[in-house]
């Protein structure tokens, strides 16, 4: 289990410190920001070289919502959820630390909403707590119906990392705008600590929302693939 829990921690590090990373150092930077576009496929490179480094030790779920759709879907053991959340929570907040570092040793930095997740005032397009709620279990559902189906016993091998953080990336571009995407409640958490107040009275959301996706597209998977029988603790 350790190995596993380890390298759950350092990849959502990784997730956080790249995507977040990417939104807050280099989405805006003066004549050569990446953008919308650039901030969505950092998040979906931080996925698809973490599912090939550790796909094969801990299945690379980096997200609360992913482990949570997976025992739904009767693919990952229900005792083990709560050690994977657990370090995926911890790997966030390591993430959003490190990028804390790096953030402030720019004279005159200011924190704003570090990438923090948000609807209302707090939306960069202003959408509603409706709109955000609506949006989160949608994208998140259709992350687990990719996760789901590209990790089949049946589907090509080799390609699951590849369709998954393409996945993720197209999930960012549709929504950046309406909540700055989160589809996982530890990338959620992570920044919500350092910014606090309003971000931190949000969050539930961001943690409801996700869950409630990845668990709906569990349990559909087990209509639209009901011969993928209980796979062991990595995932496979």
């Amino acid at each position: 289990m350790a190995p596993r829990l380890a390298a759950e921690f350092f990849g959502t590090l990784w997730l956080v410190l790249g995507g977040c990373g990417s939104a807050i150092l280099a989405a805006s930077f003066p004549g050569v920001g990446i953008g919308l576009l650039g901030v969505s496929f950092a998040f979906g490179l931080t996925v698809l070289t973490m599912a090939y480094a550790i796909g094969h030790v801990s299945g690379c779920h980096l997200n609360p919502a992913v482990t949570c759709g997976l025992v739904a879907a009767g693919r990952f053991k229900a005792g083990e959820a709560v050690p994977y959340i657990v370090v995926q929570v911890l790997g966030a907040i390591a993430g959003a630390g490190i990028l804390y570092l790096i953030a402030t040793g720019k004279p005159g930095f200011e924190l704003g909403g570090f990438a923090s997740n948000g609807y209302g005032d707090h939306s960069i397009g202003r959408y509603s707590l409706q709109a955000g709620l609506v949006c989160e279990v949608v994208m998140t559902f259709f992350f687990l119906i990719v996760i789901l189906g590209a990790t089949h016993g049946k589907a090509p091998a080799g390609f699951a990392p590849i369709a998954i953080g393409l996945c993720l990336t197209l999930i960012h571009l549709i929504s950046i705008p309406v909540t700055q995407t989160s589809v996982n409640p530890a990338r959620s958490t992570g920044p919500a600590l350092f910014v606090g107040g309003w971000a931190l009275e949000q969050l539930w959301l961001f943690w409801v929302a996700p869950i409630a996706g990845a668990v709906i597209a569990g349990i559909v998977s087990r209509t639209l693939w009901p011969n993928e029988g209980e796979v062991g603790g990595d995932g496979r």
